[in-house]
């Protein structure tokens, strides 16, 4: 309950997390039905970076503030605009970025008028902020709730298709065991939807054993994707991030294989920044 992550909004965690959201996000689109995104730990949903809190660590200079400005590739353009665009959209149209949009408010942004959002969030004033910015939405519910809870009762969505976004703060021990049995009771509940899982990367970090738990659990495609901005024994903070995406957009893994390169060069710290993009379960399990 004493993470707050506007400490660190906009960093280069953000930046992987919210640019592979917003990807899977717009592939949806591409059906007319609608679809429903339950974010699992939505925290207050919206950063002003120009706060104390938020100028005390300065984080978003690492992230979204390193690509202001850059030299890009055409295919990491495209791949980024969807989250740029609601970026921006935020900021009432300009480049400059003042406010950083959460995961709720930045999926919000994207959404058609057939959408659905339905997010969770545990801590009380972060809740309350979060009811504050969607007040008269009727496409957004917002619970106060655990969000491990409603992976359990409240899947399958109505709409039958959708995103599950997990993304914790892993301040407390056993967080993966968690994702674990979520992601397990969430999939015989609602097998056919995408879950995307984030998880922090520090020394020590059991990134093999963790996917091999994955391979192990997961009956539907599971790709992983990290990405580490220095030295991964980097003894101290956080080094890096990880994402797993059951039922991944199939146009996912061809996109961060293109991308993931270029964009660790633009976000590495030191010289000991690498990324992976790597299909843990290659097709369904019968």
């Amino acid at each position: 309950m004493n993470y707050r992550h506007v400490y660190h909004a906009g960093n280069f965690a953000d930046v992987l997390k919210h640019a592979v959201l917003a990807a899977i996000v717009v592939y949806l689109q591409r059906k007319e039905a609608a679809f429903r995104v339950m974010d699992t730990h939505a925290g207050p949903g919206s950063y002003n970076l120009t706060s104390e809190k938020a100028r005390k660590t300065g984080e978003w200079l690492t992230g979204i503030g390193k690509l202001d400005g850059a030299t890009m590739s055409n295919k990491l353009k495209i791949f980024l605009e969807p989250w740029l665009t609601a970026v921006k959209s935020v900021n009432n149209g300009s480049d400059k970025v003042l406010t950083y949009p959460g995961s709720p408010l930045l999926v919000r942004q994207l959404m058609r008028k057939q959408d659905r959002l339905s997010a969770y969030e545990l801590h009380p004033e972060d809740a309350q902020s979060l009811k504050s910015l969607f007040t008269g939405d009727h496409q957004v519910r917002i619970t106060e709730l655990d969000g491990w809870l409603s992976m359990g009762a409240h899947l399958p969505p109505k709409e039958k298709r959708g995103l599950v976004f997990v993304d914790p703060p892993f301040e407390e021990a056993g967080e993966f065991d968690r994702m674990m049995t979520g992601l397990y009771r969430a999939g015989q509940r609602f097998p056919g939807g995408t879950y995307c899982f984030w998880y922090p990367i520090k020394v020590g970090t059991d990134s093999a054993g963790y996917h091999q738990m994955l391979r192990d659990l997961c009956r539907a495609e599971t790709l992983a994707c990290e990405l580490w901005v220095r030295d991964r024994k980097t003894p101290t903070g956080l080094n890096g991030s990880g994402l797993i995406i059951v039922n991944p957009p199939y146009t996912l893994e061809a996109q961060l294989t293109a991308v993931m390169p270029e964009l660790t060069r633009l976000l590495a710290q030191d010289q000991g920044a690498g990324f992976l993009v790597k299909k843990l379960v290659a097709e369904p399990k019968s």
